[in-house]
């Protein structure tokens, strides 16, 4: 039963916890100011963009962390498969706030232009026309946070799982690898590697 747990519900468990978190923060965000943003993001193309690819990027993690969960017992490790992928993807958090900041400064240039001194503009217009700078920011935040989560998880994940099934933790290299050469992987080290870890 204890077996049952630690490998197959607490995998679930820990690839549930960014989505619970992701709506914890979504539902924390006041009435007021969820309701105006929803009404106000379905005019915004570059919210559209930025969700989207935020969504695809995060349920792409989602997959790879239950992957990198699992324990293989024919290995006597995690599915380590998956590893590199979800760490290219868990850089692209680093894209939302740049998509929200293009929407931002998009939308007050939108602004700036539309004032004219033939015609003056009234406040509720100066609103509208600024609000897809809010949630442009808002989305890319938003979309940043939740997808430099699935990485964590896993990283914790791991551990708490060795801890509870009582697996060793990973034995620390300690063969004089040079720093650059050591955080490759083995499909990519360098020819010559060899000799500098003493092997043949």
């Amino acid at each position: 039963m204890r077996r049952f747990w630690i490998h197959h519900v607490l995998p679930v468990a820990f690839v549930l916890v960014p989505v619970l978190l992701a709506g914890l923060v979504a539902a924390a965000v006041p009435a007021d100011a969820r309701r105006d943003y929803l009404a106000r993001v379905r005019e915004s193309a570059i919210d559209w963009v930025i969700l989207a690819l935020g969504s695809a990027l995060f349920l792409s993690q989602t997959a790879l962390a239950w992957r990198a969960l699992r324990w293989r017992p024919d290995r006597g490790d995690f599915d380590t498969g998956a590893d590199r992928w979800l760490a290219h993807l868990s850089q692209g958090a680093e894209w939302f706030p740049l998509l929200g900041l293009i929407g931002t400064v998009a939308a007050i240039l939108q602004t700036f232009s539309a004032f004219s001194p033939e015609r003056p503009l009234s406040q509720l217009e100066i609103i509208r026309k600024y609000a897809p700078a809010i949630t442009a920011t808002g989305s890319g935040l938003f979309m940043a946070l939740a997808n430099i989560l699935p990485t964590w998880v896993v990283a914790v994940g791991r551990d708490l799982i060795r801890s509870l099934g009582g697996y060793a933790p990973p034995a620390d290299d300690t063969s004089p690898v040079p720093p650059a050469v050591a955080g490759l992987p083995a499909a990519v080290t360098p020819v010559g590697a060899n000799s500098a870890r003493g092997g043949a």
